[in-house]
């Protein structure tokens, strides 16, 4: 890979994501163009009809509360109607609607519905921005990692999103690989590692063997509803049943803009909480006055105490999806060599303190919970886009998260592909016709743990037709599994006798059919370009500006000497030195315009210097 030619890790997080790249050898994290590492997950469409991302976004959520969307990942890839989108009906401040056709969940943002992809591709094309203006060429290839509780439905419409954001997706990789990847990069280890994850909205546990270079995960386990976002809730709503019966009755629930400052202070709170024992909660005028009556404050003394009292249940569902991962794997607490804390939820002394008691050991806290994930996929980045050296191979032997079949009579599931099997993989399964004379059979493909067909994720359908008649049982069909290395699923149904086939790869729940897909694309590829071209523009100016300004500085030492022989100039260096300053801080900003005019003031500046460092002596 050469430095023109870039790939990129992104951690696309339910609160937070991250971009990395792996620079000289070494994994780096790529600051966006404010500066910071993290970029929040947010996404909104401003009161005047302005798209913003991240900080931008995050800043204005108050306000404009129905129209900034966040926590998106939670939503990716769910069907309208499941329990996880009802929940998130009742709490979040903006509207989902169902798709088009009824199954999948969109978002109503800026007055039309958007697809819950669209959302994430926004964020993903954010990132790209920040990595381009960071290496000041293109960037369009990328690794993007998702949970490793994530279905097939949620990798697909992961995937989409890349596609949407101008990215070609080298690959889909669970997050607690791509942690245990940067963990144990450069290192020769032999262990049995624990990656406990826990983030702003889901929970992953994974079981790994590391040893020659080989990352081979033995199993894994989590809640894709887990996470930072349900302990905020749950602040919050002891602050608003508080504030109901403190003030008559008052229902903070009516009031989108209090409800976000509530979920604001509840994060602050809860974040504050990881350092010290209490956290002060004051948020005046939640309730504005009118109409005779006072103003209404929320003043609350919070403590680690009351947080942890709140959130036990919650501690509790993490514990025990971590037991039962490993005895899925067959491996005790007291077998494993370490455990790796990942996601910003770990910060959190309780969290911390469970996992200790579980294991019977100090949980190791060397990697950075926040950038770890995001540093791994850059990893794998760069190992796919450029033949490693020989010796410096890494190997990920990853699994399936969940088990996966298909409905058979009665409304039973049929697994064909056990969960923890590694991937990619591919299996086979004989079925026989049921009835008289069936000509066709209809393949429901599954995905999950219920025995009952209808407690699991429907993840796609297709038809076998032209079935030779036959009585039932005398018909033989073989249905083939295929599941790549992105976990990413392929099945494929075959008349034995005949050899009549059909095959689907599995459409994502995001409800984004092949051609509304590629229509968003054609539609996203204008403003693609045009961000790709000033994102380029921009570094082109500010290179320039650089090198003006380095220019001037070496010229500072014979322009003193200049002015010690003459008595003009003194005026114009003063002024040089402000538009030194201005330039400076036209470098931090985004403004192409402001750099293009600092760049003709020094560049004026610079033709002045030049001339005052060449002025011969005072009466020469």
């Amino acid at each position: 890979m050469s430095e023109m030619d870039p790939v990129v890790g992104i951690d696309l997080g339910t609160t937070n994501s991250v971009v990395a790249t792996v620079r000289d050898g070494v994994p780096l994290v790529i600051p966006n163009r404010s500066g910071q590492q993290l970029t929040p997950s947010v996404v909104a469409v401003a009161r005047n009809g302005k798209a913003l991302v991240g900080a931008l976004a995050k800043r204005q959520a108050i306000t404009n509360a129905e129209n900034t969307v966040y926590a998106a990942k939670r939503l990716i890839g769910r069907r309208w109607g499941s329990k996880e989108v009802e929940d998130a009906r009742r709490v979040l401040p903006y509207t989902l609607v169902a798709g088009p056709d009824g199954n999948d969940v969109r978002i109503t943002l800026g007055g039309k519905p958007v697809s819950v992809a669209e959302i994430s591709a926004q964020v993903l094309g954010e990132l790209r921005a920040d990595a381009e203006a960071w290496f000041g060429v293109p960037v369009s290839r990328a690794v993007i990692t998702v949970p490793a509780y994530f279905n097939d439905g949620q990798r697909q419409a992961t995937k989409a999103a890349g596609r949407i954001a101008g990215l070609e997706v080298l690959r889909i990789i669970n997050e607690p690989t791509s942690a245990a990847l940067a963990y144990g990069f450069g290192k020769k280890l032999e262990k049995k590692v624990v990656v406990f994850d826990l983030g702003g909205g889901t929970f992953d546990i994974s079981v790994l063997d590391i040893g020659q270079s080989v990352y081979d995960v033995v199993a894994v386990g989590g809640d894709t509803y887990l996470g930072g976002e349900d302990f905020d809730r749950r602040v919050m709503d002891w602050l608003t049943f508080n504030f109901a019966r403190e003030n008559g009755g008052v229902d903070l629930r009516q009031d989108k803009m209090a409800l976000q400052r509530l979920r604001d202070a509840a994060e602050r709170a809860r974040c504050q909480l990881s350092s010290t024992p209490t956290a002060d909660i004051h948020l005046p005028f939640l309730v504005a006055g009118g109409d005779g009556k006072a103003a209404l404050h929320l003043t609350k003394q919070f403590t680690r105490d009351k947080l942890e009292e709140l959130t036990k249940d919650l501690v509790e569902r993490c514990v025990a999806v971590t037991e039962k991962t490993l005895k899925d794997a067959g491996v005790r607490p007291a077998q494993v060599d370490e455990v790796i804390l990942v996601g910003g939820m770990t910060r959190m002394p309780r969290v911390q303190k469970a996992v200790r008691d579980f294991f019977g050991r100090e949980p190791c806290k060397g990697v950075h919970p926040d950038e770890v994930v995001a540093l791994g996929a850059a990893i794998q980045a760069h190992a796919l886009a450029a033949p490693p050296k020989p010796g410096s191979e890494v190997l990920l032997l990853d699994v399936t998260p969940q088990n996966l079949g298909i409905l058979v009579v009665g409304g039973y599931f049929q697994t064909i592909i056990p969960r923890n099997t590694t991937v990619p993989t591919n299996q086979t399964h004989l079925f026989t016709t049921v009835q008289d004379n069936q000509t066709s059979v209809r393949i429901a493909v599954l995905q999950g743990e219920s025995d009952k067909a209808t407690d699991n994720e429907l993840l796609g359908e297709f038809v076998l037709a032209g079935i030779r008649p036959a009585r039932r049982g005398e018909v033989s069909i073989e249905i083939t599994f295929d599941i790549s290395a992105d976990g990413i699923v392929g099945v494929s149904a075959r008349d034995v006798a005949t050899g009549q086939e059909q095959s689907i790869n599995v459409t994502a729940t995001s409800g984004l059919t092949e051609d509304e897909l590629k229509r968003i694309i054609d539609e996203n590829l204008d403003d693609l370009l045009e961000k790709k071209q000033s994102t380029v523009d921009l570094e082109r100016s500010r290179a320039r500006v650089t090198t003006a300004i380095a220019e001037i500085e070496a010229l500072v030492p014979a322009v003193q000497a200049a002015l010690e022989r003459s008595r003009f100039g003194r005026d114009a260096v003063q002024k040089a030195e402000g538009v030194l300053a201005r330039a400076r801080l036209a470098l931090d900003g985004k403004d192409t315009a402001e750099l293009a005019r600092v760049e003709e003031a020094l560049e004026r500046t610079l033709q002045l210097f030049k001339g005052l460092a060449a002025s011969p002596p005072q009466g020469a």
